[in-house]
């Protein structure tokens, strides 16, 4: 069974690694969703936050065992300043005292099953006397040892719970709800990579689109140039025409570049959100093209369905099983114990070589207990506070994106006019420049503007499918974006 998990970890390297190195190999644009799937595999902030999950998971099983009982091996070695003896001085009147009575009690039994009287109470004195004089005489006059010095012992001890005041169950509680939070936390990771990368696949759209239109102005402006020169060289227009057409083509050049480099760190950032290598060959050639999406507004609590409402939701319940585990301070803890002696050979006083037992522990008086238990009710209120908080965020944040979309819907529309104007106008300078009605400055100035009206326009456009991620990320549902990106 612990094969499992290593080979499926095996085979999705494997298959990362493949894809890895397909896109390495292939120059076919790459879809939004095959980017999702990526960061799935590879992405760091969500492969750590997957290693929390299997963590708290272990430390779940680990919980669900605490009813096993616990078997120790205890094993000492003992070194004492002196040996240990046997005061026997103490109870020396007592032996001498006790002696002697039981002599007397001897001789006068014998004496009465010979003669069937009791001996005298002279005779009883002088054996008494007689036997304390002998029994003094020879008792130690000094305390004998027991031991040695140093002693070695072993044994296994066994301590099962019987009761604990529901601290063991409040603990499995405590960390099944650590494996829930950290399981949301999962999906609230997953969920902000996928919105994250949706929103640098269209800022590379985006881009793309910019690009692709700057490289139509420059090359409008390069024949725009060339046509001055051409002017400029059979007299028929000043030089400093040409000059001028000239400082606009270097404007327009720099600008390209400039967005060539911006598309470089585009891809450099969603190769870091998809975990892959920085320098893999992520190509998306698509442009960004406007596509109306119906803001509908959602029913019911469509944030209950949010990670972001689920996660604040999940800190009640840890929230309500600490405090069951602060009242279970106040409660007692009982065990069976038992212990069995594997060497005691130098002990001084030989015990049994097994013994079973049970135990209680009962703390009577904690300072602590109560306060501790307004601490995890209070932290209960701070829990339900932020879940209302989390709720409220999410609505104001999916009204919030619904209004932007409309708004910029409008401004698309109304910059798609524009542009089309801008583009005829231009068309029309062009024409009248060939019949020398205009200049070639009449010519860039208008190119110059179509082009900032083209560029309001995308912007637009990449506002609008921006607000567009926020709603779907709102409803906890950024992948949603995938069906308007074609």
């Amino acid at each position: 069974m612990r094969n499992k998990p290593t080979n499926h970890l095996k085979l999705s390297l494997i298959l990362g690694i493949l894809s890895i190195s397909a896109l390495n190999a292939n120059s076919q644009t790459t879809s939004l969703e095959t980017c999702f799937n990526l960061a799935r595999e590879h992405n760091i902030t969500l492969r750590q936050a997957k290693s929390a999950l299997l963590s708290s998971q272990y430390n779940l099983q680990a919980e669900k065992k605490s009813y096993l009982p616990k078997v120790d091996l205890l094993s000492s070695y003992t070194y004492l300043s002196s040996p240990l003896t046997v005061n026997l001085q103490t109870v020396k009147d007592g032996v001498v005292e006790g002696s002697s009575r039981q002599s007397v009690n001897a001789a006068n039994e014998a004496f009465k099953e010979v003669t069937g009287t009791d001996l005298s109470q002279a005779a009883q004195d002088r054996i008494y006397n007689a036997s304390k004089n002998i029994i003094g005489g020879i008792y130690p006059d000094y305390n004998p040892t027991l031991s040695k010095q140093s002693y070695f012992v072993a044994g296994l001890g066994v301590r099962q719970p019987i009761f604990l005041g529901n601290k063991l169950d409040a603990a499995g509680n405590l960390a099944q709800s650590l494996v829930t939070s950290a399981g949301i936390n999962v999906e609230l990771v997953n969920k902000e990579i996928d919105f994250l990368i949706a929103a640098q696949y269209l800022r590379i759209l985006y881009l793309n689109t910019l690009f692709n239109k700057q490289q139509v102005m420059v090359e409008a402006l390069t024949k725009n140039k060339t046509y001055a020169q051409e002017l400029v060289k059979n007299q028929i227009l000043a030089p400093y025409q040409k000059s001028w057409t000239n400082v606009v083509l270097m404007q327009a050049e720099s600008h390209f570049n400039n967005i060539k480099l911006e598309q470089q760190n585009a891809y450099l950032e969603l190769n870091k959100l998809m975990g892959v290598p920085l320098d893999s060959a992520i190509v998306i050639t698509d442009t960004l093209k406007y596509t109306a999406i119906e803001p509908f507004k959602p029913e019911g609590d469509f944030w209950e369905a949010n990670p972001v409402y689920k996660l604040a939701g999940s800190k009640i319940n840890y929230a309500k099983t600490a405090e069951k585990i602060s009242k279970s301070f106040a409660l007692p803890n009982i065990f069976a114990i038992g212990n069995y002696n594997l060497y005691q050979r130098d002990l001084p006083v030989l015990i049994p070589d097994w013994f079973v037992g049970v135990e209680l522990q009962w703390t009577l008086f904690n300072g602590q207990t109560r306060k501790r238990t307004l601490a995890a009710r209070q932290l209960i209120e701070e829990a339900k506070l932020s879940e209302d908080n989390a709720s409220l965020g999410i609505k104001v944040l999916s009204t919030v994106a619904r209004n932007k979309m409309k708004s910029l819907q409008n401004e698309v529309g109304s910059l798609d006019n524009a542009r089309k104007e801008a583009h005829t106008t231009s068309r029309l300078i062009t024409e009248r420049m060939k019949n020398q009605l205009s200049s070639p400055k009449d010519v860039n100035d208008a190119l110059v503007i179509e082009t900032e009206i083209e560029k309001g326009y995308h912007t637009a456009v990449f506002g609008y499918y921006l607000a567009a991620a926020e709603y779907f990320n709102s409803l906890g549902k950024p992948q949603q974006i995938t069906q308007y990106i074609k």
